[in-house]
């Protein structure tokens, strides 16, 4: 039996070769997470161009963050909040909430509508509420923690989109066009395979 016959010195990589390829190949897979990541959160190189009309929420709210009571759907929501009474500017969002939903076609089911109040709605509009809007979901909810989280938005009625998970996304005052909300949902679902 003839033993292996060791290779010459000259054809094995050198040790230095190897580590140099094994932290290359590192930089090359963690790098770029980790710029992302710095990128998010440093906000540095971040396109000043956007591609949604409503005010972006990335900082990682959620929806009880909010004040929003009440159960979470696993789908996309379209919710109009009032904190204070439900006013014409407020029924006006509820309908925009619900003719959006109807927009999305065959994806509407990817999506729910909903209202949060604060305080109880009037009979006359709660009786238009359950024969007009039979799958419209209704929340309480919470002004203090309502004010806390968006003091800006004062006690206007607003429209939010928020994803699956429960985390706001972007919002829109009573003013905002339909279209503009049903063209940023519509951009949202296409990206997400969540909902």
């Amino acid at each position: 039996m003839n033993p292996a016959m060791p290779m010459p010195n000259h054809q094995l990589p050198p040790r230095r070769q190897g580590r140099l390829q094994l932290i290359l190949l590192l930089v090359l897979t963690i790098g770029p997470m980790v710029l992302a990541t710095c990128m998010y959160q440093f906000r540095f190189w971040v396109p000043e161009g956007r591609n949604y009309s409503g005010e972006l929420i990335g900082n990682g709210v959620s929806r009880t963050d909010l004040g929003i009571q009440g159960d979470d759907a696993a789908t996309w929501q379209i919710v109009v909040t009032a904190p204070a009474t439900c006013a014409d500017d407020c029924r006006q969002l509820v309908y925009l909430a619900r003719q959006i939903q109807i927009g999305l076609g065959r994806e509407a089911s990817r999506a729910t509508h909903g209202l949060a109040t604060a305080q109880p709605v009037s009979e006359a509009y709660n009786a238009e509420l359950a024969r007009d809007y039979p799958r419209l979901n209704r929340y309480g909810l919470d002004t203090q923690a309502y004010s806390n989280t968006t003091p800006a938005t004062g006690v206007e009625p607003q429209l939010w989109l928020i994803d699956p998970h429960g985390n706001l996304v972007l919002r829109y005052d009573a003013k905002t066009k339909g279209k503009a909300i049903l063209n940023d949902l519509r951009l949202l679902l296409k990206l997400s395979n969540i909902g």
